[in-house]
């Protein structure tokens, strides 16, 4: 699943990112790295940007980015 299917709210596990070098060298500066967990925090109305919070960092990503950043979706734990 891409990072931009998540709703706010949701949290993931960054899987892969699928980006030129470049790209990949400055969001790894910024702690997104395969393994790290993620939380959305916010998506603007049109949904061109993305924040997300990583290991309490927030940042913020253009879609074109963020849909090269696959996630897996964490299982929220039932209401009790």
């Amino acid at each position: 699943m891409r990072l931009t299917e998540l709703r706010k709210g949701d949290r993931g596990t960054i899987l892969r990112i699928q980006a030129d070098p470049e790209l990949r060298n400055r969001l790894h500066s910024f702690g997104i790295i395969p393994g790290e967990e993620l939380e959305v925090k916010g998506c603007s109305l049109a949904r061109q940007t993305m924040e997300i919070d990583v290991d309490g960092t927030l940042i913020a990503l253009r879609k074109e980015e963020a849909e090269k950043i696959e996630v897996e979706k964490s299982v929220s734990a039932p209401a009790r």
